[in-house]
């Protein structure tokens, strides 16, 4: 059988709508429309401009439906954590971004209610300032809740907007912090005893589950569509993501390289161990009840927002210039540590890193390309500890690491990632969220079938991939 899916596919810098053909051993990808995705700073803090954001959604469908008149399933994913409160239908605000620091008091409150040590024991979550169980507590504190019928994370959002339907998909729904790592459900206790409201949390579903039709009113505002099926996907952009790694074994570390860097292993069964507690591992929900055991590095944000500071000055940036040029660096740089928590927020990246170095005693690097190799070495060194961690504590063997998405298009990061882990990198490919988002639909449709070994087996047959040596 063959047939197409749309996939929107939400990341925390820009959104795309995508075309899927797949066939029973090949999937193609058609752009559509890409649209940016960035905050809003109003007078209580940072939101994402969420309804711009879905008109861009409802643009790129009607685009992709007036362009194809056969497509049968929409399938929805996004970045994790944040979400939206509703009373009734209607949405009380803009949800709150992850990077405004409102959740702090949040964070204070939790582990005053549960140790850090209960909670990872519970949830498996790696600790993250910004975590749904953090901000829902700061809502709480705030009186915010008052009101209020349902949370919905993002991509539920979504496809409450297109079709009515009120579910919580589970691979993203586990990285709220509120899902038991041992039952993949919500966690009673642990919601009672942070003292949130049970009637909060909508019913779970897994990926590939179909959600019915697009509304009546979506369908007009499109032009079409009536016979379109929304579809649930690994919601969890990385979910998505890790479904699309094109490995034919199991002894594979993957890094999911966008704005973030999620780099781990996928296991059967969570590690609770202290040990990963203390190396801040988190276990996250996968497509197919499979484990993500893996840890957030700062990734390509830190590129990004120095490139945005520069520019800001004045500078013109021509982003692969620059990336030759810091390939050329021929003086080694120093590494920082891309996870400390003051280059989290928006602002002067490059001020903040020349701080680190400052504090430390270290020259820091000044001209453009040796900031952009020194960041590039330090994500890399980044990604090889974690690789090194993830194996050393899931007791998995790795012998090849995966990078996938926009990462996977920097060649000084794949090349150097080889060099610092000592392990091969296949990298690619680039748009790995959006094919693992279709794979899923079109397995739950009845395009392609089998587990997902086969449809890894579909994404290496159906995309180049560049491999790197460690020099």
């Amino acid at each position: 059988m063959s047939g197409i899916v749309a996939a929107v596919d939400l990341g925390a810098t820009s959104g795309r709508v995508m075309l899927g053909h797949v066939g029973s051993n090949e999937v193609r990808l058609e752009h559509v429309l890409r649209f940016p995705n960035g905050p809003v700073r109003t007078s209580n803090g940072l939101h994402w401009n969420i309804e711009e954001l879905y008109r861009s959604i409802l643009t790129g469908l009607r685009a992709a439906i007036h362009g194809q008149d056969d497509i049968q399933s929409i399938g929805v994913d996004s970045w994790a954590v944040d979400y939206a409160l509703l009373a009734g239908e209607r949405m009380r605000d803009a949800p709150f971004h992850y990077r405004d620091e409102r959740s702090l008091a949040g964070v204070e409150r939790v582990h005053e209610l549960v140790s850090p040590t209960a909670l990872y024991a519970a949830n498996g979550l790696q600790f993250l300032p910004f975590n749904t169980l953090y901000q829902l507590e700061t809502d709480a504190m705030e009186s915010r809740l008052d009101g209020v019928d349902r949370f919905l994370l993002i991509p539920d959002l979504i496809n409450f907007w297109l079709g009515g339907s009120e579910y919580a998909e589970r691979t993203n729904a586990s990285t709220t912090g509120l899902l038991s790592a041992s039952t993949h459900r919500w966690d009673e206790a642990l919601i009672e005893r942070i003292g949130l409201r049970r009637s909060l949390f909508p019913s779970l579903v897994d990926a590939g589950t179909a959600l019915g039709g697009l509304s009546s009113s979506v369908v007009a505002e499109l032009g079409g569509g009536s016979r379109v099926q929304l579809s649930t996907v690994g919601s969890h952009d990385t979910a998505s993501a890790v479904v699309a790694i094109p490995s034919t074994s199991d002894d594979f570390a993957y890094v999911s390289c966008g704005t973030w860097g999620l780099v781990g292993v996928e296991l059967d069964s969570p590690v609770l161990t202290e040990a990963s507690r203390l190396a801040n591992f988190t276990n996250e929900g996968g497509v197919d009840d499979r484990i993500r055991f893996l840890h957030n590095v700062m990734g390509l944000w830190l590129l990004n927002e120095s490139v945005r500071t520069w520019e800001g000055e004045g500078a013109v940036i021509h982003l692969p210039t620059l990336l030759r040029e810091a390939a050329a660096v021929s003086t080694k740089m120093p590494v920082f540590d891309t996870n400390d928590g003051r280059f989290l927020g928006p602002g002067n990246m490059p001020g903040r890193i020349a701080d680190w170095f400052t504090e430390r005693g270290v020259p820091a690097p000044s001209a453009p390309a040796e900031l952009v190799r020194c960041i590039l070495e330090s994500l890399a060194e980044a990604f090889a500890r974690a690789v090194r961690s993830a194996s050393e504590l899931s007791g998995k063997r790795v012998s090849t690491i995966h990078i996938v998405g926009g990462g996977s298009q920097n060649q000084l990061l794949c090349q150097l990632t080889a060099d610092r882990s000592g392990l091969p990198v296949n990298a690619g490919p680039d748009e790995a969220t959006a094919v693992g988002n279709i794979l899923v639909q079109a397995r739950a449709i009845g395009l392609v079938g089998g587990t997902l070994e086969s449809l890894r087996a579909i994404v290496a047959s159906s995309f180049e991939q560049t491999r790197y040596l460690p020099r």
